[in-house]
């Protein structure tokens, strides 16, 4: 079921990105780019899976659960502090982009005839 459930979160993600990637806005584009990141990042946290116990716990032996492979939040952990830096990078480049062309419209700064 909760399965499920983060499928269906996905998708308003990947949809309220997409929208946003579409805007003339330049920093509606890049939250956009933020939001597709991050709920790219949630997919790969659900198919790692919920089940299992923690890998530490899970060491002393016995039956049970398998433990939680590790590497998938490893790889998300990192995957976001990227994504903030990038973002980050992003939002200050728009501003140059205004400082300089007093606009943050695609049309406008395209230069179109």
């Amino acid at each position: 079921m909760t399965e499920v459930f983060l499928a269906g979160v996905l998708g308003v993600l990947f949809s309220i990105g997409t929208y946003l990637v579409l805007r003339r806005d330049v920093v509606r584009v890049v939250w956009g780019i933020s939001i597709i990141s991050q709920s790219a990042n949630v997919y790969l946290v659900t198919m790692g899976g919920f089940d299992g116990l923690g890998p530490i716990l899970s060491g002393h032996g016995g039956g049970g659960a398998a433990p939680t492979d590790p590497l998938v939040q490893a790889l998300v952990l990192t995957a976001i502090v990227i994504g903030f830096g990038t973002t980050a990078l992003a939002l200050v480049l728009t501003y140059r982009v205004y400082e300089e062309h007093g606009t943050i419209d695609m049309y406008e700064l395209g230069g179109s005839q």
